[in-house]
């Protein structure tokens, strides 16, 4: 059994919202010149939303198949590949960054970030749309507010390098 225009429709709803929501998390990272910025994060956010959404499709698809008893398949498994695959972008940015940056490890809130859009894009791609919008405000306001925060509390010499 195929799954209906409508079931893919949705999908590539689901993913267009996580690449939305991811991309104005990108955009503040762009707008830092971060290693990961406007498209790396609606990317990753849109590729969450696509195999999540995918695999909720294929498990509402083979419910109704006479295969379900031979074939299983285990949604979460995809959650897993997404953050596994998430783990080696993030480390990307931060082993990118460091070497740029000399001595001190570097990308970390931007390795972070990219993690925090992936769950959102997971979240969409489930149809929590409502959680995955109040996720990108509020990863928009630790980095936003909380880092114009950190800035005003930071000695003269010191301060925050990854923000």
């Amino acid at each position: 059994m195929e799954p209906g225009i409508a079931q893919q429709l949705d999908v590539v709803a689901s993913m267009a919202m996580a690449m939305l929501l991811g991309g104005l998390v990108g955009y503040e990272r762009e707008l830092k010149r971060r290693p990961a910025g406007f498209r790396t994060h609606m990317l990753v956010a849109g590729a969450s939303a696509l195999l999540v959404g995918i695999g909720r499709v294929t498990v509402e698809v083979q419910g109704a198949s006479p295969v379900n008893d031979i074939l299983q398949v285990d949604p979460l498994r995809l959650v897993e590949a997404v953050i596994a695959g998430v783990a080696f972008i993030g480390a990307g940015t931060i082993f990118g960054e460091s070497r740029r940056g000399g001595e001190t490890i570097a990308g970390i809130t931007t390795a972070a970030s990219l993690l925090a859009v992936a769950v959102i894009g997971v979240a969409t791609g489930l149809d929590y749309y409502l959680v995955a919008v109040a996720a990108t405000a509020l990863v928009l306001f630790v980095l936003v507010a909380l880092s114009w925060w950190e800035r005003r509390q930071a000695p003269a010499t010191g301060g925050t390098r990854d923000g």
